[in-house]
């Protein structure tokens, strides 16, 4: 019985789950393999480990190629910044769609809801005209205003949802005690707050860390980003999968530093609101 009970176990709960894990970190374990076989072995037989494990794609990365080392930089500053700036505008707005009542809430809600019906790319021309009569073209500022433009609304929407969800006795307590409405805020809101952050910072880090249409056309060779970096790495005559496969491999790095690190909380975050009782 035990070993029938384990075999369906099996069957039901671990082997999709093996599977699922294999569809997902396959395509990176192939990612890593590539970047770290020879030439000889790039274009011949299919082989799914090396034969001889070189590492010199990763030493021409960021030596003999693009400044790749400058790319992962400005990716950085750019992510950091529009997080910073994303996260705080959006905290505050969608506090005063929460707790206040305004004429035309309602309208300026479904703006930000519509705003993200519509393509990023239809963005490109209007923005262009603007950061350059701005004098911001070609600097990282022009990025972080573009990602802000469409990071922004999805983020008031989330944390509008997390915001609906404290109860409103919480700050009334405070208020009752003493604090004003901006020491409510900063002592109470945003310490029980923290997970649901850490989650909408994480989804604009991301979508800023891997944006290209933006990249591309705000940016020149001493501006340029890691998805611009990765792309010129791709030539009329050919593609070296090597160099592209390593770069790869080095842009999720920090990306998976950062999950490691915000896991607990990110998890907390995504899942606030999903009980209530």
């Amino acid at each position: 019985m035990k070993r029938e009970s384990f075999f369906k176990r099996f069957l039901t709960l671990y082997l999709p789950l093996i599977v699922i894990l294999l569809f997902i970190l396959f395509p990176f374990y192939w990612t890593f393999i590539t970047s770290i076989k020879p030439d000889t072995e790039l274009y011949g037989a299919v082989t799914y480990w090396p034969r001889q494990v070189q590492w010199e794609n990763y030493t021409k990365l960021f030596t003999t190629t693009v400044n790749f080392l400058a790319a992962m930089k400005n990716s950085f500053i750019v992510a950091a910044v529009t997080t910073v700036v994303s996260l705080t505008a959006s905290t505050l707005a969608s506090y005063a769609f929460s707790r206040y009542r305004f004429a035309g809430r309602r309208a300026m809600m479904a703006l930000f809801l519509s705003n993200n019906m519509f393509p990023t790319v239809l963005l490109l021309i209007p923005l262009y005209s603007i950061m350059r009569n701005l004098g911001l073209l070609y600097t990282p500022w022009a990025l972080v205003l573009a990602y802000t433009t469409f990071t922004l609304p999805f983020s008031v929407w989330l944390l509008n949802g997390f915001f609906n969800d404290l109860p409103l006795s919480l700050e009334e307590a405070a208020l009752v005690d003493g604090c004003n409405r901006r020491m409510a805020f900063f002592k109470i809101i945003l310490p029980i707050l923290g997970p649901c952050l850490v989650a909408t910072g994480v989804y604009i880090f991301m979508t800023s860390w891997n944006e290209y249409t933006f990249a591309v056309m705000f940016t020149n060779n001493a501006t340029r980003t890691i998805p611009v970096a990765l792309k010129s790495l791709i030539g009329q005559l050919g593609v070296d999968w090597g160099l592209l496969t390593a770069g790869g491999i080095i842009t999720i790095i920090p990306v998976c530093i950062m999950f490691f690190f915000a896991q607990k909380r990110l998890v907390e975050g995504l899942t606030a609101g999903a009980v209530k009782g």
